[in-house]
């Protein structure tokens, strides 16, 4: 059984995940809203104009970005078509999911935000989302065991959402003190939606964290201080702005850890957008970014190319000849590439709660999760062992100079860990016995 998970590992990280699951569900805000509010309201915002969708797509597409977003590269890699957004199509659109996610959406409806005199743009909340895919499930179904099979077939995104509930406080002119209060409220929301779901029969749910807002362009210019302490000196992204979205997160670590233990038939998958972004921040050229990565590439100038009388696809702002170069789109979004590094250390690196395809095979076989080769002994290999290295390419370093490719992470390709395995093997093995 130990060789069998070997044998699957390398299948796994060698040929992808493709057709692990049938279809999508995906719940957020503007990280993941593939066109349902540009459907939603008359009046055109900034990213129904040119250069939004530049890159992929060569028209806006209601995304803000310059392409695609991490709910597209996942559908990508699970051989699924793009997620259609729910409002301004119909039920023959979703055979393979549908995208519930709206621009500006914020988890906590708009009465609470009202109460504290905080204007939101939108009431499309998270609960408003939960509606639509309950009113829409009994249409994609044929009978209720059609509908069980269907969704423990699919992967539910719940999120980012958060975001918005502490960006139109923070920009109204609200104390972190004062915005720190919300995060139980909005913790408690996504935990519900995650319950909720549940009953109706999602098994699979990734929810991702918080981005480091204290590196967005925004949030730089907003609330630019004269007082370097406020700084992280390697990166130059405000510091308790980004201690605020460890705070929700780490909250929301806690809470999906607490639903893990009433729902132990689910795989709930935590995110970890924040670290695989702040990857981007700290090591920018090592990822293939430009080295200055704060400013924005679509925007009306300033330190970081952010400038509220002239966003991004207004009249006065200006868009950087080659977005992939750049971590941010507008200073409130990323570019296609920052979404795409995100959305491949999801699926095949060491970003999200730790929990990889290879893991739910094990428990699916009755197996402890497999241990890593290094940094470990031989007594720890009893049920198998893990050689996939982050970065790791099939081809060797050396292939890929001859080319003129960098390879920036590591040479531990296919053939290494094939060595390690043949080093391995006979101490797994008890010695031949003697002939009588």
């Amino acid at each position: 059984m130990a060789l069998f998970i070997v044998f699957l590992l390398f299948l796994v990280q060698t040929y992808g995940v493709s057709g692990c699951y049938t279809s999508i569900f995906s719940f957020g805000d503007s990280l993941a809203d593939t066109g349902n509010y540009a459907y939603a309201e008359e009046t055109k915002r900034s990213y129904d104009n040119f250069p939004y969708g530049e890159t992929f797509f060569h028209q806006p597409t209601g995304r803000c970005s310059d392409g695609r977003l991490v709910i597209d590269f996942i559908a990508q890699a699970l051989g699924l078509s793009l997620m259609p957004p729910y409002l301004g199509h119909s039920n023959k659109d979703f055979g393979q999911g549908v995208n519930f996610a709206v621009v500006g959406a914020t988890a906590l409806d708009s009465a609470f935000f009202e109460e504290r005199g905080v204007q939101v743009m939108t009431n499309y909340s998270l609960g408003v989302q939960l509606e639509w895919f309950k009113q829409l499930l009994p249409s994609l179904c044929v009978s209720p065991s059609n509908c069980n099979s269907m969704l423990r077939d699919s992967l539910f995104l719940v999120g980012e959402i958060g975001g918005n509930d502490y960006n139109d406080p923070f920009f109204q002119s609200k104390s972190a003190e004062e915005v720190r209060l919300i995060v139980p409220s909005v913790i408690d929301i996504i935990s519900s939606t995650i319950t909720a779901l549940i009953d109706e029969g999602a098994v699979t749910l990734m929810v991702p964290g918080n981005l480091p807002i204290g590196c967005s362009s925004s949030y730089l210019t907003i609330f630019q201080s004269q007082n370097k302490n406020d700084y992280d000196p390697s990166t130059g992204c405000i510091t308790w702005l980004n201690e605020f979205s460890h705070y929700h997160n780490q909250l929301l670590q806690n809470e999906l850890n607490r639903l893990r233990e009433l729902h132990p038939h689910a795989n709930i998958i935590y995110a970890d957008y924040y670290n695989v972004a702040m990857e981007l921040f700290q090591y920018p050229t090592r990822s293939g970014f430009k080295q200055d990565v704060l400013g924005a590439c679509c925007g009306g100038g300033g330190p970081y190319n952010y400038n509220l009388t002239a966003k991004c696809g207004y009249e006065g702002s200006t868009s950087c000849e080659d977005p992939s170069l750049y971590v941010t789109w507008d200073g409130v979004h990323l570019t296609e590439a920052a979404y795409k590094w995100i959305a491949t250390g999801l699926l095949k690196g060491p970003c999200s709660d730790g929990r990889l395809v290879i893991d739910f095979i094990a428990k699916a076989l009755g197996l402890s999760f497999i241990p890593s080769y290094l940094g470990h002994n031989i007594q720890d290999f009893k049920q198998g062992v893990n050689f996939a290295v982050d970065g790791a390419t099939t081809l060797d370093s050396a292939f890929f100079k001859k080319k003129g490719i960098r390879v920036v992470i590591t040479n531990y390709y296919l053939e290494v860990q094939l060595g390690w395995f043949k080093q391995l093997l006979p101490s797994l093995c008890d010695p031949p016995s003697e002939p009588e």
